[in-house]
């Protein structure tokens, strides 16, 4: 079967090919805001692609400076902004909005030949980025390129992506590979949380420290504290003072490795699940409702609106859509595969007798069940997770559905 993923590796630029790649950022940005003021302002029974590719391809012998961004790389603009678009009509994404000039920045490369991808080195490897040149990238996992390639091993494209710490490349794989045998390993149910980000159905959690040592979060919180009494010396409407703007790229960079951390993590936890268990089980939780801020409006204000705004930040750091994306595309490749379960009732339901009430859960880490013939003591979130982990097997032996959770 085919397989396609991406590769993400570290761009190594010399100091005439940086500035290059930046114009061909924020060009693609800048052309991204073009399209969506087109759109905007164009009626809705008029619009159509080929009203923007013209639009595009003017725009570029206009404007002199969006000539850095390769044609193609121009043309994919407009695919990505249809595309998210159809996302919005489809109801898996927000509207597309505007794009800041502190936005990420990206740039693709639509088509896999036009790389001309070499290995150097054990270590290092080298790609042809249009309108810069060859440019080196840090060779850590083996490509299919030049004479290995062919039609069903080979890379199709890449994107060009500037995070905190420099520009990195994005290669498109698809590789063929044999269809997996059917993964042998038992069952489980995974309850999400905050106090323990990963809580199993056989009692264990799979827990982790701060992303940041006690020195580097005291660093930031001074970097923050200094960002503010910048901001403050600048006028509405004036530019950022190069100070602030080193501020905001030491805080950007503090952050950036924050986040690779939480990554490494969670790839080498869902690595490890994924070899243990065939069928796993996680509550189908709507993340992007649970996050949003308890404000409210002038006439109806919130209650409780910084515990709200802590809770969402926890949330957010734990990144629980992301683990179950991971988790999904290994056991796949290992012949296992993941259950979504319907997320209500799982925290209250006594996982040994099954008898539901809200006084279960006697605190955030400690289940009591109030049945008279029953008493089950457990962890919170370990009796959640045998909760989900009965219901995954209902789905798993065909004996249920989605909607049954208990038999």
């Amino acid at each position: 079967m085919k397989r396609q993923r991406g590769h993400k590796a570290r761009l190594y630029l010399s100091p005439a090919q940086l500035p290059l790649v930046d114009d061909q950022g924020h060009g693609a940005r800048a052309m991204w805001n073009l399209l969506h003021e087109l759109w905007e302002m164009t009626p809705k029974c008029q619009r159509s692609l080929a009203r923007m590719d013209e639009a595009i391809r003017q725009a570029r012998k206009d404007i002199p400076w969006l000539k850095a961004v390769p044609a193609q790389a121009a043309q994919q603009v407009l695919k990505t902004y249809h595309r998210a678009w159809v996302n919005c009509w489809e109801g898996r994404a927000e509207a597309p909005t505007f794009k800041k000039r502190t936005s990420r920045r990206a740039v693709d490369i639509p088509q896999g030949r036009d790389l001309r991808i070499t290995r150097l080195s054990r270590h290092w490897g080298q790609c042809w980025v249009p309108m810069v040149g060859l440019v080196r990238f840090r060779w850590t996992r083996d490509l299919p390129y030049g004479k290995r390639a062919d039609k069903l091993n080979r890379v199709t494209g890449a994107r060009l992506a500037k995070e905190a710490n420099g520009w990195h490349i994005v290669f498109r794989v698809q590789t063929e590979v044999d269809e997996p045998k059917p993964h042998d390993g038992p069952i489980t149910g995974i309850d999400r949380g905050i106090s323990k980000p990963l809580a199993l159905s056989d009692g264990t959690f799979r827990e982790h420290g701060p992303w940041l040592t006690p020195g580097e979060a005291g660093r930031l919180k001074r970097l923050e504290q200094q960002r503010e009494r910048q901001g403050r010396q600048r006028k509405p409407g004036e530019r950022n003072s190069a100070r602030l703007r080193r501020t905001y790229d030491q805080i950007k960079q503090l952050r950036a490795r924050a986040t690779r951390r939480a990554l490494d993590w969670q790839h080498r936890t869902t690595t490890e699940l994924a070899d243990i268990f065939g069928i796993i089980g996680v509550e189908d939780l709507a993340i992007r409702n649970m996050v949003k801020a308890a404000k409210g409006t002038v006439e109806a204000p919130g209650t409780n609106v910084a515990q709200k705004r802590g809770l969402n930040r926890s949330i957010s750091g734990e990144a629980w859509g992301r683990t179950v994306t991971f988790l999904e595309y290994k056991l796949a490749d290992r012949g296992g595969y993941l259950i979504k379960v319907p997320a209500p009732n799982t925290s209250r339901r006594c996982s040994a007798c099954g008898f539901i009430t809200p006084g279960n859960r006697e605190s955030q880490a400690r289940f009591v069940c109030k049945a008279d013939s029953c008493g089950y003591e457990a962890n919170a979130d370990t009796n959640a997770a045998r909760n989900i982990e009965h219901a995954a097997g209902h789905v798993a032996s065909g004996r249920g559905d989605l909607g049954d959770t208990r038999s």
